[in-house]
């Protein structure tokens, strides 16, 4: 929000508004409480107001000064021991100057002071419950700033993790090309430069278009192809039209480099399965690969870092919106995610 040209957050702009309506509906009560009786008015402006008017200064030196050094610093003891000798300042200063303002019709020092004791409390008090609601506040704001401060560290974390197993497996790929002189070496390398593209720049976002993770995943999938040739049966099915969804960048990758990790080799008649079906709302994302009962004991002895890593993606940024499935019979492993878009924290 702007004001006089200036951006202010609404935070700062609440803390003012709340200021200046306590104050205003403070000065303004004289006027409302009582008749203009003998220029009764005139004789508060005069002789009663600048002594009031010491009490905005003793709302900011507890607000802004007071209370951010001691009680955030030095504990409640030391702050309010501090704020008694403040407020019987403040008392003593507001006794003196309604003694000099109003001479002759003085009553004296201790007269005045004591009538000050009333208004000075009461900004006093009110000014320690605003304080300490900012303090709360601050407290809570800065305990979500380190809570998403951690979880990005350990997005980054996890990330990292993924790209260099990603990596290995493509770069296997290309080796297999090049050894067996296959004319798609070239046109495979330059898929493979698009893939490390989207790995080093794309999916260091937050979240990307639905379509870029799409093209990802049929480049690594066909790459799989040409890798494998007629010994691998893969069936890639995507349904869906694409309209602004966004997604976390390298989510659906690690389940189907898990199903090409575990679901060839010693399988009899490997079969890859990919099934993707979205809206504008959600996804389904499934795939399933065959296993036999030695690619099952590896299986479970080196899951890998892929299906743990997205786990805990998901658990970081999807909480209550997805569900994440891991099933496996004595001839299939199936993962299933349902995601909804424009959820995440």
């Amino acid at each position: 929000m702007k004001l006089f040209g200036k951006n202010i957050s609404s935070d700062r702009l609440t803390r003012w508004l709340f200021i200046l309506t306590f104050f205003g509906i403070w000065f303004a009560s004289p006027f409302i409480s009582f008749d203009d009786d003998d220029g009764w008015r005139q004789q508060f402006f005069l002789k009663i107001m600048p002594a009031s008017l010491t009490n905005i200064p003793l709302f900011f030196l507890n607000t802004e000064w007071l209370a951010p050094r001691l009680l955030r610093k030095r504990g409640i003891a030391s702050y309010l021991l501090s704020l008694l000798g403040l407020a019987l300042f403040f008392i003593v200063l507001q006794g003196i100057m309604k003694n000099w303002l109003l001479a002759p019709e003085c009553k004296g020092v201790v007269f005045h002071s004591y009538k000050a004791l009333f208004p000075v409390l009461f900004v006093t008090a009110v000014s320690t419950g605003y304080a300490t609601v900012l303090f709360m506040l601050e407290g809570e704001k800065a305990g979500r700033e380190a809570r998403q401060e951690r979880m990005q560290s350990e997005l980054s974390f996890l990330r990292s993790q993924i790209s260099p197993h990603f990596i290995f497996n493509i770069l296997n790929s290309i080796v297999y090309l090049i050894r067996s002189k296959s004319p798609l070496a070239e046109p495979v390398t330059i898929k493979l430069s698009e893939l490390m593209r989207y790995m080093l720049y794309d999916s260091n976002d937050a979240q990307i278009p639905l379509e870029k993770e799409i093209n990802y995943l049929e480049n690594y999938v066909e790459l799989q192809r040409i890798r494998f040739e007629e010994d691998v049966e893969i069936r890639l099915n995507i349904e869906g039209d694409i309209a602004g969804q966004l997604i976390e960048p390298m989510l659906m990758i690690p389940f189907v480099e898990n199903a090409f990790k575990h679901g060839v080799g010693l399988v009899a008649e490997p079969v890859i399965d990919i099934d993707l079906k979205y809206n504008e709302k959600e996804m389904t994302f499934r795939v399933r690969n065959k296993i036999t009962p030695e690619t099952q004991a590896d299986k479970d002895n080196s899951s890998g870092i892929g299906l743990q890593n997205v786990r805990r993606r998901l658990e970081l940024l999807y909480p209550e919106t997805h569900r994440l499935e891991l099933n496996r019979t004595d001839e299939w492993f199936v993962a299933e995610l349902w995601l909804a878009f424009g959820h995440t924290k």
